[in-house]
């Protein structure tokens, strides 16, 4: 790809919650790009789990398969919602998946942890939902 070409951050759409959970009863896939011990913690309902990173003894690191493990999930000309916990690694998650030539690619602003911060995860309890989903004192 042409480096003038290449997609950036400000390239991304981003959405706040309503309008993504709006576009998920409407047909959109929610990629979770979370890894998978947060995401078994707490996800949206029927999202799809692709880790964008690992947690290491070095710290995060980039899944370096995350690229071919959407593609065996997710088309490319899908609608996606891509969220994380709170908005940083699905950012960097959507600017890949432009790259990498999938079409319709919105990060959800806030992520994880503003979906529950709204109320939208339903009747669960948002207290132990908020101390799965992010990593507080």
């Amino acid at each position: 790809m042409d480096i003038a070409a290449m997609k950036r951050a400000e390239d991304v759409t981003s959405v706040d919650v309503y309008t993504a959970k709006g576009l998920l009863c409407t047909g959109h896939h929610y990629l979770d790009v979370r890894t998978n011990e947060e995401f078994n913690k707490s996800h949206v309902d029927n999202a799809l789990n692709v880790p964008y990173m690992f947690i290491t003894h070095q710290g995060k690191v980039n899944n370096p398969e995350f690229l071919s493990q959407v593609a065996s999930v997710c088309k490319k000309d899908d609608y996606l919602v891509v969220g994380c916990n709170s908005g940083g690694r699905a950012l960097r998650a959507c600017v890949d998946l432009l790259n990498a030539g999938y079409e319709h690619v919105s990060n959800m602003e806030g992520g994880y942890s503003a979906w529950v911060d709204n109320g939208l995860a339903g009747n669960k309890p948002a207290d132990a939902l908020k101390t799965a989903c992010k990593f507080r004192p």
